[in-house]
């Protein structure tokens, strides 16, 4: 079994940046990607970034310049840098892990979830 553990969220004004962590515990060695994800009030969720175990990351073109992902392989630790936050970002954002090959950013292929940290920007 593998666990993840989402943290980092909070408030940020527009055109400020925010940086989320996401630490996987348990099995790990299943893991093959790690993602995370986001869902606005009311919106289907949505693929924001995700690293391969070999530490390559993939992004959406919508999210390509601004988000970025990372991984500390010693912490067992994935990372989400975002700049130039505005009012659009406000979501909450989900950790993902798949535990088996294919780089996809459909939800329905990622085995586990954690519990979600929430991102507020405001004017």
């Amino acid at each position: 079994q593998v666990q993840l553990v989402e943290s980092g969220g909070g408030s940020v004004p527009v055109g400020g940046s925010l940086k989320l962590s996401c630490v996987a515990s348990g099995a790990t060695h299943r893991i093959y990607y790690m993602a995370w994800f986001r869902q606005e009030s009311g919106k289907k969720r949505e693929g924001v970034a995700l690293i391969s175990n070999s530490n390559t990351p993939t992004y959406p073109e919508s999210f390509k310049g601004r988000f970025f992902i990372s991984k500390d392989f010693a912490k067992n630790t994935v990372y989400l840098q975002m700049n130039r936050l505005n009012a659009e970002d406000t979501a909450m954002y989900y950790c993902a892990a798949k535990t088996y090959w294919g780089v996809s950013f459909d939800e329905t292929e990622f085995d586990v979830w954690g519990r979600g940290t929430q991102v507020t920007v405001s004017s």
